[in-house]
């Protein structure tokens, strides 16, 4: 099931969560996690004290969120399966978060759609947070990738090891990064699951105009979670926005 192999993948990074938890604090109130997949960022949220809702288009990424959520964790987390470009909740929101890279997987004019929602379920003064990789550091790298080895863990489901590796091809509007995940089965023989996805390369400006036209005012602009400002060489793009 990929939802226990993305997690045992991506679960251990924590670099981000200070940066979350610190901007729920300041909010207070309910925090609204789009494409919050299999609880990575939600559930520490949660568990911190904080009342959360998620919303992903995966049912399997939240069924797998859903059965390890910690049963002390009162109240739960709210989750609903619906499309980030086009959802309605029916209440609003002091933050509104989307961590883990997945607003440049949406083209310009996804990422219009999901601003007239997000604003839709923005209080007055509420927030809006998102963090890409930086666009100019995927600019920078070379055409494309040699496969490189990333980790290896057992299976969570019967213990075998899992090898992911991974390799990027750089566009001229696009970066794209394939991930596989190779199990090797106790008979020698290897079951490898693929995911690709495709990031697009708009610039720090693009993304920040696309905020600014959908009506919301430009707070900070971090490179990295420790609240470094943004420049050619940082690792992210951080935009933290306001209604």
């Amino acid at each position: 099931m990929f939802p226990a192999l993305y997690t045992a993948h991506h679960g251990t990074y924590q670099e981000d969560l200070p940066f979350w938890l610190d901007l729920a604090a300041q909010q207070k109130g309910t925090v609204l996690e789009l494409g919050c997949g299999s609880g990575r960022v939600l559930l520490p949220l949660a568990r911190a004290g904080f009342r959360t809702v998620g919303l992903d288009n995966d049912l399997d990424m939240l069924v797998y969120l859903r059965a390890h959520c910690p049963e002390h964790l009162d109240p739960l987390p709210l989750v609903f399966v619906g499309d980030l470009c086009n959802f309605q909740l029916g209440a609003g929101f002091p933050l509104i978060i989307l961590p883990c890279n997945t607003w440049s997987t949406l083209s310009q004019g996804q990422r219009a759609q999901a601003l007239g929602c997000i604003r839709q379920h923005l209080l007055p003064s509420g927030l809006f947070a998102v963090s890409v990789p930086s666009p100019d550091l995927l600019r920078s790298l070379p055409a494309r990738s040699d496969p490189i080895y990333e980790d290896s863990y057992p299976h969570p489901d019967d213990g075998s090891p899992v090898q992911v590796s991974s390799g990027w091809r750089r566009g001229t509007a696009q970066f794209t990064v394939t991930w596989h995940y190779d199990h090797l089965l106790p008979d020698g023989s290897v079951q490898r699951h693929t995911v690709r996805l495709r990031h697009d390369l708009s610039s720090a400006a693009q993304y920040q105009q696309e905020l600014i036209a959908a009506g919301l005012a430009i707070q900070t602009v971090y490179g990295d979670f420790d609240g470094s400002a943004y420049s050619p060489n940082s690792q992210e793009l951080i935009l933290v926005a306001r209604r």
